[in-house]
């Protein structure tokens, strides 16, 4: 049986302490887009959007993770995770920032949620 001293020893702990540190610290610093809000947008307060928020940090956490592995880690990272999550996020169509400007700043609930009927009983 491990102890709470052997378990933490074991546990690699996070580079960044939160998703807020890692996209202001980390992923403004390293993404360079054209973000006009037509070919690409971003929204300055991207926290206010719940699907960006699950998304950066799902990109966070897969970071922190993916970073251990000095071989593939960041490549796989790149590829699998942050190419597809950053394509989502910064459609100026379709993605949560659609409303918002790196400019103009956020636009506060653009959109309904997606319509949900009541659970059959």
């Amino acid at each position: 049986m491990t102890t709470a001293a052997e378990q933490a020893e074991e546990e690699p702990q996070f580079y960044f302490p939160d998703v807020y540190a890692f996209v202001s610290d980390y992923l403004a610093q390293m993404i360079r887009r054209r973000v006009n809000g037509s070919s690409a947008t971003w929204c300055p307060s991207w926290w206010e959007h719940p699907e960006a928020g699950a998304r950066l940090s799902a990109l966070w956490l897969a970071w922190e993770h993916l970073r251990q592995d000095p071989a593939l880690g960041m490549s796989t990272w790149w590829l699998h995770h942050a190419d597809p999550h950053l394509r989502v996020l910064m459609d100026p169509d379709n993605g949560p920032f659609a409303a918002c400007s790196p400019k103009d700043g956020h636009t506060a609930y653009p959109f309904d949620p997606l319509p949900v009927a009541a659970r059959p009983e």
